[in-house]
């Protein structure tokens, strides 16, 4: 009797089977479709209701202003908010696939709200021929749409999330279409959309660059719908047929002819297996061939295209209508006798404790795998609760005597199930199949769940399908805190962190940035606190204004990045004298600074020394500052930049000086600047380039070469040259320049501190031994005596050798 119910309900169209179960009776009382724009989602989405403002219709007992009403699939008030959006009628509303509701009005412009009657995005235009020519019809997919103006121009956004408008290819049309549909960009070729056009015997279609005619000869068609897999195109002729054709309108798969030549309201595939078509009172299934199936409504529908059925809504009731699974025809058919169906009539006879239980087990011993799997998989294709239980416990008696039977497949049927009959509760009102919530996954329900609040759902499905509930534990803790103005910080945030240690991993960072940018700045600052990685922690800190707390868990991080992150932003924020104490506070952080500023920010980095007492750091930055005006090539030409470097080593002598420790480097930097103004002199008097940068000795030397006498002897006097090291400069200067008289007159002004060793090698280093021989006889030590000629006959060897090594060579080579 139970397989003659089931079975009873369903219609025949040519060899399938179809049927059209009950899911909701709608919650939201008094409705009338027929008064309304309605946009329904797909995957059992939300309803957007609004009062169509193109009909004259009676106001009972409702207000003037128009509202916008978002439902579930049971018809269960989720928002409402009034619609007070200028730019004319409202022309097309539809839900995209991320569950944003798009209304367009007649000028072009385009709002989106959210399922909470929120506005989600910023408006935006369809352009400004839209605005002048006035949008008359929008065609929706996906998350695009395309509209038609008065102008017969088509306009296009491929993707809501990115909405650049683009005008497609002129069709030239003198008169508006019969009828519009899309071919979306995931079925064409070029993978940009296709828009067909019925006009007159043919149809356009329509892309970007350019207009193609086809299906020439065709009768005028008035209603087009494509295929859910773009291939195919059922259309409705002016003269009362179906036709099947493909999008190509390379031939015609089928075709019927119906009873009225007036065109539907709706057009509808229902799955890849039949059209569906509704005039006000008829809905008429057509298959390939055979007679139509019909169904009589005495309220208007509205045909919601699913993946594998077609949802079916009424001011009453949601339906829907699907093609009967073959495994549930192999069971419920009347009269059948197959394995599965014999299987679940073996559950009824055991339970009315029959024998016949064991005699149909018997039967199917052989094909018992295959009737446990069918039972299950019609289980899965079920809306009626006590029906699964039913087919699941015939697919488990089964299993008792077929142990090869894969465990995992009942238990994963089981968990699918629990969970489709969770959201398909009326309150929840998502009424997915089993094919559907599979095209959808699992973390996409779950994100649907959280949009509209369901958080508690959500999280028990995470966990009883082993999913991280981070995401769900997120979501509800931002909506807590957006929910909850009227809750102090200090008790929300107890209860957001009893829920939050649920989740190991969550990132309290995240949803401290929520609190701040819902004005609670406070609470974000508790919860941040509870952050455990650093690189989350610190910057949210310094958004929030902690800039000192973020200092501490940077440096105590370890992470020169981030503490570079902080130091740089409290520099931009703080002034310097604050920002110097801040950092001095944290060794870290100073010493990075330090190490930055030297390369980038000396003078800041001299403010900081200053503040902080460090007075040899900053006459040592002074030094460095001279250091590279002298690499300067201009410093070096006895330019005016000589005077800013002689000041520079100045003021560092006198913060040198201060200090007790730096004795060395304030003598080293006076003597430096003296040294420095002195050069800078003598290249102005010499109009030569060639003293600055060169030491004590080499200026002297310079000096006598030019034969400055007086500006060597002051140089000696002024840095206080001794008389032996004067003697040897200016005996090398002297033989430098071959002044030999000079250097004669000079060794007799009186007897040299240092001998006469330096007039010998200095003439020996000019390459004179004549010169030499003079002065290598009034040398006194024996030894410096012996060093001299020895020199002077290793130099001579030497020279020899060079000028014949090549004889030497050969006969060498003859001896050996």
């Amino acid at each position: 009797m139970a397989a003659v119910s089931v079975a009873a309900e369903w219609q025949l169209l040519y060899n399938r089977y179809y049927r059209k179960p009950e899911i909701y009776s709608m919650q939201w009382g008094r409705m009338d479709l027929t008064r309304h724009r309605v946009a329904c989602a797909p995957f059992g989405g939300p309803i957007a209701v609004i009062r169509d403002d193109s009909k004259i219709v009676q106001l009972y007992a409702e207000s003037a202003r128009r509202k916008l009403h978002i439902f579930n699939s049971a018809g269960v008030l989720l928002a409402s908010t009034v619609w007070d959006r200028p730019g004319g009628r409202l022309v097309g509303m539809a839900w995209t696939d991320d569950h944003v509701l798009v209304c367009v009005v007649q000028d072009g412009t385009v709002y989106r709200y959210d399922v909470h009657a929120e506005i989600c995005a910023p408006q935006f235009s369809m352009g400004k021929e839209c605005f002048e020519q006035s949008v008359v019809e929008c065609v929706f997919w996906g998350n695009g749409m395309v509209c038609l103006t008065e102008g017969n121009r088509i306009f296009c956004v491929s993707d809501f999330k990115n909405p650049k408008p683009c005008k497609l290819a002129d069709p030239a049309l003198e008169d508006y279409p019969l009828c519009v549909a899309v071919i979306e960009p995931q079925y064409t070729m070029h993978g940009n959309v296709e828009v067909l056009l019925g006009v007159g015997d043919h149809v356009l279609a329509v892309e970007e660059d350019s207009v193609q005619q086809l299906g020439a000869g065709v009768d005028p068609l008035q209603k087009m719908a494509v295929s859910p897999n773009g291939k195919y195109l059922a259309a409705f002729t002016h003269d009362g047929r179906l036709l099947v054709i493909p999008t190509d309108f390379s031939r015609i798969i089928s075709e019927y002819s119906c009873e009225s030549t007036l065109p539907p309201e709706q057009i509808a595939w229902c799955g890849m297996d039949s059209v569906l078509l509704y005039w006000e009172d008829m809905l008429l299934m057509v298959g390939p061939t055979g007679d139509p199936v019909r169904y009589l409504y005495d309220e208007p529908i509205i045909l919601i295209p699913e993946g594998d059925g077609v949802r079916i809504l009424s001011n009453s009731v949601m339906e829907f209508l699907q093609r009967v699974p073959d495994s549930t025809v192999s069971i419920f058919q009347i009269g059948s006798t197959r394995p599965a169906a014999l299987l679940y009539d073996a559950l009824e006879h055991f339970d009315r404790r029959s024998a016949k239980a064991d005699e149909n087990l018997r039967m199917i011993r052989a094909s018992l795998p295959e009737a446990v799997k069918a039972c299950i998989d019609a289980a899965g294709h079920e809306f009626d609760v006590s029906r699964q239980c039913t087919l699941l416990r015939a697919a488990s008696y089964g299993r008792a005597f077929c142990s090869q039977f894969p465990r995992d497949y009942f238990q994963d049927m089981c968990k699918t199930l629990r969970v489709l009959n969770a959201v398909r509760n009326h309150e929840i009102g998502i009424p997915l199949s089993i094919q559907q919530y599979k095209l959808l996954t699992t973390p996409v329900l779950i994100g649907r769940l959280i949009n509209v609040y369901h958080h508690l759902l959500a999280l028990q499905i995470s966990e009883y399908l082993n999913l991280n509930p981070e995401v769900v534990i997120m979501h509800w803790a931002c909506t807590k805190i957006s929910a909850s103005s009227s809750i102090n910080d200090t008790d929300l945030l107890e209860i957001l962190l009893d829920k939050l240690k649920l989740c190991k991993g969550i990132s309290y960072a995240e949803i401290a940035a929520h609190a701040d940018n819902s004005g609670r700045r406070k609470l974000a600052a508790m919860l941040i606190d509870h952050e455990r990685r650093s690189s989350k922690q610190v910057p949210l800190l310094l958004s929030i204004g902690e800039e000192d707390t973020a200092l501490v868990k940077a440096t105590e991080s370890g992470d020169n990045d981030l503490v570079y992150l902080v130091v740089f932003h409290i520099w931009q924020k703080k002034m310097p004298l604050d920002f110097f104490g801040t950092i001095n506070a944290r060794p870290l952080a100073r010493d990075l600074f330090i190490m930055y500023a030297r390369c980038y920010k000396h003078e800041f980095l001299k403010d900081f020394f200053l503040s902080t007492g460090q007075l040899q750091d900053v006459a040592f930055l002074l030094l460095k500052e001279s250091w590279e005006l002298e690499m300067n090539l201009l410093a070096n030409k006895g330019s005016p930049l000589q005077g800013p470097r002689i000041r520079l080593i100045e003021q560092a002598q006198k913060l040198f000086s201060e200090t007790k420790e730096q004795n060395f480097e304030s003598k080293a930097a006076e003597e430096h600047a003296k040294l420095l103004r002195l050069q800078h002199e003598l290249e102005v008097s010499t109009k030569q380039a060639i003293f600055v940068g060169s030491s004590i000795s080499d200026t002297i030397r310079t000096c006598i070469v030019l034969g400055n006498h007086r500006a060597a002897t002051r140089v000696r006097a002024e840095f206080k040259v001794s008389d032996k090291r004067w003697y040897w400069l200016k005996a090398f200067a002297l033989a430098t320049v071959r002044d030999w008289d000079s250097l004669e007159k000079f060794s007799k002004e009186k007897r040299p501190p240092g001998g006469y060793k330096p007039f010998v090698e200095a003439c020996i280093d000019a390459d004179d031994k004549t010169e030499a021989l003079k002065y290598i006889s009034k040398l006194t030590d024996p030894r410096e005596k012996s060093e001299v000629s020895i020199h002077m006959h290793f130099v001579k060897c030497e020279t020899f050798f060079i000028a014949y090594s090549g004889s030497v060579l050969n006969v060498i080579l003859i001896f050996l």
